[in-house]
């Protein structure tokens, strides 16, 4: 019954998506920091953030909400994609051009190619 009656109040609405459990998460942490800071500032910007979250969720303007998430998620890929690269890529100068070339980690001794100059140069990926 209870059950029904929410999916009956959720038709149409944006519902929960990546940015509104982001919103969530971020709550929590406030909630946490001002219950161990004692600051009420904290909390209410808790409740301002849990406020927004909750417009969010049952907001009726689903496209808008839409483009709010898809930004989120260009943001956080990235910042995915940028420590990703680091960690799996080396980044060398060529010493003729000095253009950037990315190379694989964990290859050893190799020979790269520089692919603005078409000079080669001997490093240790």
């Amino acid at each position: 019954m209870f059950r029904n009656r929410l999916q009956q109040l959720m038709i149409g609405r944006n519902g929960p998506d990546a940015l509104g459990r982001f919103t969530m998460f971020v709550v929590l942490l406030l909630f946490i920091l001002s219950t161990i800071a004692r600051n009420g500032v904290i909390y209410l910007l808790g409740l301002a953030v849990l406020g927004y979250g909750y417009f969010r969720m049952m907001s009726k303007n689903v496209g808008k909400r839409y483009l709010e998430n898809q930004k989120y998620l260009q943001i956080t890929d990235r910042m995915k994609n940028f420590f990703y690269n680091h960690k799996t890529y080396r980044f060398y100068k060529c010493p003729t051009c000095k253009q950037k070339v990315r190379v694989p980690r964990g290859h050893g001794k190799i020979e790269i190619t520089c692919p603005k100059c078409r000079g080669t140069f001997i490093r240790r990926s």
